[in-house]
């Protein structure tokens, strides 16, 4: 049985191109679910390069303006020149220093919101990763620590919105299970 890294590279493979001869995957789904260890995967695995949307969020409350900032940063990839993103820098809490990226064969955008519906065009592959609640939150805090219980609370709730707003979801292409209990949903 293929890993859910291997099947995400053989669907992008599969599927025609969408930024000028480049692959867009997105591994959307909520905080926790395994959106990061998979898109770590698909690096190792192909030697694509990952942008978290942790980096682009300005801060807890920068979810409603991620879909602008994606398409700042994919139009000109669409178009095959280069473009550039800023990284949001948690601990200062403001922007830091722009990392440039160039057109390449297989790019990843992987983190809650990375997969906006105004962006569909230009996306290979929309991979939706979930897991339930509790696990969640317990990876989370595990991670950022119990003094983060109420920013990932309300986090929780945002994301839910965000994702049944733009019906993520249901658009994805592949769902898999982040706890590896259910098989892969192949659409």
């Amino acid at each position: 049985m293929p890993t859910d890294a291997e099947l995400v590279v053989s669907a992008a493979r599969a599927r025609p191109a969408t930024l000028q001869g480049g692959r867009l995957v997105c591994i959307d789904g909520p905080a926790g679910s395994g959106k990061t260890t998979l898109a770590g995967a698909v690096a190792a695995a192909t030697g694509a390069e990952v942008i978290h949307t942790d980096d682009l969020l300005e801060g807890w409350g920068g979810l409603p303006g991620l879909g602008a900032t994606l398409a700042r940063v994919l139009a000109p990839l669409a178009e095959g020149r280069p473009t550039s993103w800023r990284r949001w820098d948690w601990h200062a809490d403001g922007w830091a220093e722009d990392h440039p990226l160039d057109p390449s064969p297989l790019l990843v955008v992987e983190g809650v919101g990375s997969g906006p519906a105004r962006l569909a065009d230009l996306v290979t592959l929309l991979v939706w990763v979930e897991a339930p609640s509790e696990v969640r939150l317990a990876r989370g805090l595990a991670r950022d620590g119990e003094q983060m219980a109420p920013h990932w609370r309300q986090w929780m709730v945002e994301e839910e919105e965000l994702h049944a707003s733009e019906r993520t979801r249901d658009r994805a292409h592949l769902v898999l299970d982040g706890t590896g209990v259910r098989p892969p949903e192949l659409r």
